[in-house]
């Protein structure tokens, strides 16, 4: 599993652009819906076996929304395409702190 601190996301029109943390890293991160696809892509390669990955946002008191994105390779930053986790975002912005993405 990789796990993303969100540390930075601001809502604009129709999508949340900001600044998430893995080890000492920082990137920065757009979560929008899915006019183009689900989609997920990531600052680095992985490998997964499935072409679809868990893709989870977390916060205090059990509070998460999770949507299957198909992995679509790397990016400059961490692009989350899909309306499930959009939408629950713009309900709960300041709830969720950590993005996680699980694979085999």
């Amino acid at each position: 599993m990789i796990s993303f601190k969100i540390t930075k996301l601001d809502i604009f029109q129709s999508y949340f652009f900001g600044e998430v943390e893995f080890r000492s890293d920082k990137f920065k991160v757009n979560i929008q819906n899915q006019r183009r696809g689900k989609v997920l892509k990531l600052p680095f390669e992985i490998e997964p076996k499935n072409e679809k990955v868990v893709v989870r946002l977390t916060g205090d008191n059990d509070l998460f929304v999770e949507d299957y994105l198909p992995y679509k390779g790397e990016s400059e930053w961490v692009e989350i395409d899909s309306d499930e986790i959009t939408y629950f975002l713009a309900d709960h912005q300041d709830q969720l702190d950590i993005i996680e993405i699980s694979y085999e």
